[in-house]
């Protein structure tokens, strides 16, 4: 069970996170990224960020880039996050197959 203190950062993450892929969505022509959770750990050191891609045949690509290119995320993070957090986590991106999961489950009900 996560603190409170655990929740408010993961949400802020989310939310910084968020707002930084929707600046680099430009440049990648027909790529939709949005940030579905974070989870951080106990000691506030490591965050687990799920994300959601459109269209899903890319996600795998799009997830192996973004954990090649953490550093400078990272670093985005801390310049917009230094006033708040005095130590800016690892970050770790995972895929959120929720969305594909519910429509194969949707499919096979019909």
């Amino acid at each position: 069970m996560e603190s409170t203190r655990q929740s408010k950062i993961a949400r802020l993450i989310q939310k910084e996170l968020s707002e930084i892929f929707l600046l680099q969505a430009k440049s990648m022509n027909g790529v939709l990224i949005s940030v579905t959770a974070a989870r951080i750990s106990p000691d506030l050191s490591i965050a687990r960020v799920y994300i959601s891609v459109f269209p899903s045949d890319r996600s795998d690509e799009i997830v192996k880039n973004l954990n090649g290119n953490v550093r400078s995320i990272r670093f985005e993070l801390g310049n917009r996050l230094r006033h708040q957090l005095r130590i800016i986590p690892e970050l770790k991106f995972f895929i959120d197959d929720s969305l594909d999961y519910l429509e194969r489950i949707d499919e096979l009900l019909k």
